[in-house]
């Protein structure tokens, strides 16, 4: 602990007058002070880094992967991640592995859905379960004393699922319900038409959910067909996080998984077919909406790319904003003022990173609801000009591809200045991104990184997507490492790589009379320099 007036910077610990203070974040960048003590050693951020828990991973005979870390905590998450989602399906069957997902948990051939509900409530259990393009997911947060329960009741709802003709019939209702509320949440339409212009042609673009007709045509040999074909051992990871011990996991594997065939039909193994990218348009205009929905997106790199680093650290410099963070014009004097009425020891902070030209990190990491993102200039240029109700960069890496883009919510009158400054913001990164910038984005990833690793079922979610994607969990100190390796050079080198003079794709829906040109989109992809 320093002496008073004094503060030091310690990753994302901070020692301010006596005062330690945990910095952490939560996507998109939103910083959050989580404690304030006095008297406490600082912990620097790489040393808690190296001091996280190993991540175990054992192969079973059949293929199957275990992999779990032991954080030593009460509650454990457990799950099977495969590798099946929609881009597995064609135009047919799109769909079936959201519809399956609702199927799960209405029973198994040992345990009528009543049954399976009681067993999963007497444990004060939560089972749940998801499906992305790629990726399923069936897992359960429970008490760690109560993991081989839930590692026999994981492994029948994957391999015994009962897929009653009733509850067949009961959830197409539910899934075309689901289907039509989706409509109104016009976020998840504009991406899911990103996806379908961007890679047109191909199963990448098709949606996770699937068309209504689809849901309306299923039958329980369609399902019993999408298991048989890609719910197999060497596509399934047995993830586990908590207090979890790894040799007992594996014995639960072993006694409840070894079953899980590792053979195809004919030999014949389903291989992903490449997804091209096509830059495009798909506009839906409709006046009677209140606000306008656009993305811009390029193709970015893939899951395993060295380049999804640098792109990352791109997204966090230009970052993200949303009306509700409030936020404006501050001046240095009103933020002095402002922190020299509020404590001194906020004061001395403040003092310290201006010595060291870091002033918009500081702003950034003290003061959230005030100055949120505005160290942004995309940020600050949308909340002076009132371009936008918000805006997110975003990244969605798959095996083999990906799509790097910006996604905003306006008004119809400044659809054109925000598609604007959005794409100016992409060539400021390819050309002039400074070192103060960089830094900034280096340290909200990182931050962005362990705060999404806040509880077991992030922890336990990650390991599975991690050993689908790479055959390992990649630990956070090898991506600290990544990270301090992207510089300005290296910044722009990969910007120019994927961004540069290269053909977006483009949705926009709602009131997008505005909405620019393509053409004008297009030659806006590059500037013209001597």
């Amino acid at each position: 602990v320093l002496a008073s007036q004094q503060c030091c910077y310690s990753g994302l610990g901070f020692v301010v007058d006596g005062f330690h203070l945990n910095i952490f974040s939560t996507f998109p960048f939103q910083p959050v002070l989580l404690s304030l003590r006095r008297g406490q050693a600082s912990v620097s951020y790489a040393q808690s880094l190296l001091g996280a828990p190993e991540t175990q991973l054992t192969a079973l005979d059949n293929g199957l992967r275990v992999a779990s870390e032991d954080t030593g905590h009460a509650t454990c998450t457990v799950g099977l991640w495969i590798g099946a989602g929609s881009r597995y399906e064609n135009e047919r069957n799109n769909g079936t592995g959201f519809f399956l997902e609702h199927m799960a948990f209405k029973g198994t051939k040992k345990h009528t859905q009543t049954a399976l509900e009681q067993q999963v409530e007497s444990m004060g259990a939560h089972l749940s379960a998801y499906t992305s393009r790629e990726h399923t997911a069936y897992y359960m947060k429970t008490l760690a004393k109560d993991l081989p329960k839930a590692v026999e009741l994981l492994s029948e709802v994957v391999q015994s699922c009962s897929l009653n003709e009733a509850e067949i019939e009961q959830q197409r209702g539910v899934v075309l319900r689901e289907l039509e509320e989706v409509e109104s949440n016009l976020q998840e339409v504009c991406l899911d038409l990103l996806h379908a212009t961007a890679y047109q042609g191909t199963p990448l673009g098709q949606s996770v959910m699937g068309p209504s007709s689809t849901a309306r045509n299923l039958t329980r040999q369609d399902l019993v067909e999408y298991i048989n074909i890609h719910y197999k051992a060497p596509r399934m990871v047995l993830a586990a996080a908590g207090g979890v011990n790894h040799e007992e996991l594996v014995g639960l594997a072993k006694s409840h998984m070894s079953g899980v065939s590792f053979e195809y039909e004919g030999d014949v193994v389903p291989v992903l077919s490449p997804c091209r990218f096509t830059g495009s348009d798909i506009r839906m205009r409709d006046d009677a909406l209140p606000l306008a929905h656009v993305a811009i997106a390029v193709e970015g790199a893939s899951a395993s790319s060295p380049d999804i680093v640098p792109l990352m650290v791109a997204n966090a410099v230009i970052g993200s904003y949303d009306l509700t963070y409030g936020g404006g014009k501050v001046s240095n004097d009103g933020i002095v003022s402002l922190l020299h009425s509020s404590t001194p020891h906020l004061l001395a902070a403040w003092r310290f990173w201006d010595a060291v030209e870091n002033f918009r990190v500081a702003t950034n990491l003290f003061f959230p609801p005030l100055m949120q993102h505005l160290s942004s200039r995309l940020a600050r240029i949308a909340v002076e000009d009132k371009l936008c109700h918000s805006f997110q960069a975003f990244s969605s890496s798959y095996s083999d591809t990906g799509l790097l883009g910006i996604y905003f919510v306006s008004d119809k009158h400044h659809i054109d200045d925000m598609m604007h400054w959005s794409q100016n913001a992409w060539m400021n990164l390819c050309t002039t991104v400074t070192e103060s910038d960089v830094a900034r984005g280096r340290n909200a990833l990182k931050a962005s990184l362990v705060g999404q690793l806040n509880g077991t079922t992030p922890i336990c979610d990650e390991i599975g997507r991690h050993v689908l994607n790479y055959g390992r969990r990649v630990p956070l100190a090898e991506w600290n490492a990544r990270i301090d390796a992207v510089t300005p050079s290296v910044l722009r080198d990969v910007c120019s790589k994927y961004i540069y003079d290269k053909c977006p794709a483009v949705v926009g829906v709602g009131p997008i009379e505005q909405l620019t040109d393509y053409n004008r989109i297009r030659s806006a992809m590059y500037w013209l320099r001597f």
